[in-house]
């Protein structure tokens, strides 16, 4: 199993299933033993629709007495904000497939999340099919069930590569001084940018860039432990330092990319998990290899980019939207879920456990193989928050060339220092 350290990054969209109550604020006057019909809202995933539409079918066939009725999740500007809403509303879902982790915690405190260890035998459900989860424990308890990860690797373009005389099948750019050569060969062979991380000041922006590689550079130290951030240290500043030289060697535009730049062309890499194969299997020839680290160490850790599902206190047929979570997230479910989007359920011994699908599709297996060696992001008070104060420090030194990355990294982690206390 993954050994994934803490809980996580909160994500565009999400998969929602629901029953929804007339309760105000986070609360509801839901039952742990009530059953009956629940709404699930699906994300706008395509595949992920086809799955939870065919679970879905699945499941009525067999209960026609609790029956789940699907629905994509409202429009917003992100599912978050949409799902913080609803809990204020007492309208929230019963259950969120493709949870953030990062917002678990703040739910909790708003009251609108049930723990899902007073379930009868809920605790042993989620250990015994995730293995080593106790980092997505709150306070004790399991107010979310890790569900599936999407292991950040530097996917690449082989057709650019081989143009810029960098072996598609062994690049050979394990190491930061390999890997700043390699890029620079192929800005050289005439591609506008070697890698382009998105230069906006999303606060979930560092999980694709500086992120993946500090873990990797530290083993899997994550943004803040006990208590403290841990980014001002020569592992921040080593990765810092290397991303900076992207920007000023005009390797990585510090400007968004107007089309898919992968697609288009326009870069050869970029950092993404497995749910990025299938938006270029008719386009893009695609290799994928670990993130660099500055010793070129064999195995280094990576951004887990876990999603997690939760119940919401506003639900009232509880104990259908349990049985209906434990349904969802079987072993037979999971690989469905495996099946129609590539990414990778958390469930102990993965790759043995769905042999037949690794050994037909080969892409895969290096995900697979990297899920084993992840982390993720911390589970603390004002997460958001957190991550959009190193966003924007982040964005001054290393992108703009604003301020020194000195300053960058102590400011950053004496105002992470400050939202983590409140």
């Amino acid at each position: 199993m993954k050994k994934i350290r803490a809980a996580a990054l909160v994500g565009a969209v999400a998969l929602v299933a629901t029953g929804c109550s007339a309760g105000g604020g986070g609360g509801g006057e839901g039952s742990a033993d009530a059953t009956g019909e629940i709404k699930i809202w699906l994300s706008n995933n395509e595949q992920e629709v086809a799955w939870g539409q065919a679970v879905v079918e699945a499941w009525n066939a067999e209960h026609p007495d609790e029956k789940v009725t699907a629905q994509e999740i409202p429009a917003g500007s992100s599912s978050e904000e949409a799902i913080t809403a609803a809990i204020t509303a007492g309208t929230a879902p019963c259950l969120v497939y493709n949870v953030a982790p990062a917002a678990v915690s703040g739910w909790v405190k708003q009251g609108g999340l049930v723990d899902l260890s007073t379930f009868d035998g809920g605790s042993d459900y989620i250990t015994e099919r995730g293995g080593e989860v106790d980092s997505y424990a709150t306070d004790g308890s399991f107010y979310q069930l890790p569900w599936k990860s999407n292991p950040v690797m530097v996917m690449y373009n082989k057709a650019l590569f081989q143009a810029a005389g960098i072996d598609p099948e062994n690049p050979q750019m394990a190491t930061y001084d390999d890997f700043l050569a390699g890029s620079r060969a192929i800005v050289e062979s005439g591609v506008q940018s070697a890698i382009w991380p998105a230069p906006t000041s999303e606060f979930y922006q560092p999980w694709f860039d500086f992120y993946p590689l500090y873990l990797a550079e530290t083993d899997g130290t994550m943004l803040v432990e006990d208590g403290k951030a841990t980014i001002d240290s020569d592992a921040g500043r080593t990765v810092s330092e290397f991303w900076k030289t992207f920007y000023d060697e005009k390797l990585s535009p510090n400007e968004a990319s107007t089309d898919d730049a992968m697609s288009a062309g326009t870069t050869a890499m970029q950092l993404a998990g497995p749910w990025a194969i299938p938006s270029y299997a008719d386009t893009v020839d695609v290799g994928f290899m670990p993130v660099p680290t500055s010793d070129g160490r064999e195995g280094p850790t990576t951004f887990a980019d876990s999603k997690s599902v939760s119940m919401f206190t506003a639900c009232e047929n509880q104990g259908t939207a349990w049985e209906f979570l434990q349904f969802s997230t079987s072993e037979e479910s999971d690989g469905q879920l495996l099946e129609a989007t590539g990414q990778m359920p958390m469930r102990t011994d993965l790759t043995g456990t769905y042999a037949d699908y690794f050994d037909a599709n080969p892409n895969y297996v290096a995900f697979a193989e990297q899920a084993e060696k992840t982390a993720d992001v911390p589970s603390i008070p004002n997460s958001v928050e957190a991550w959009q104060a190193f966003r924007d420090e982040y964005s001054a030194a290393v992108i703009f060339g604003k301020e020194s990355i000195d300053d960058f990294l102590k400011t950053a982690a004496t105002k992470i220092d400050e939202l983590v206390a409140e």
